[in-house]
């Protein structure tokens, strides 16, 4: 282990999606697997988005008090 080693850039876990990555490789299996996982990453992006609101909406409505 050398002083750097947080420097090094990291490999995506196995089974990650890299969004640009080449697709050629993947089987139509694979391709289905993957649209939805991103499809519940979306879906999981969303959700968080909601949270934020709902809790922006509720500061909002108590700082104007």
């Amino acid at each position: 282990m050398s002083l750097f080693d947080d420097d090094a850039p990291k490999k995506p876990a196995q089974g990650a999606i890299t969004v640009g990555e080449d697709l050629s490789r993947l089987s139509e299996s694979e391709l289905t697997e993957r649209i939805e996982a991103l499809n519940e990453e979306v879906n999981r992006t969303r959700q968080e988005l909601e949270q934020r609101g709902t809790i922006r909406d509720a500061a909002n409505s108590f700082f104007q008090k």
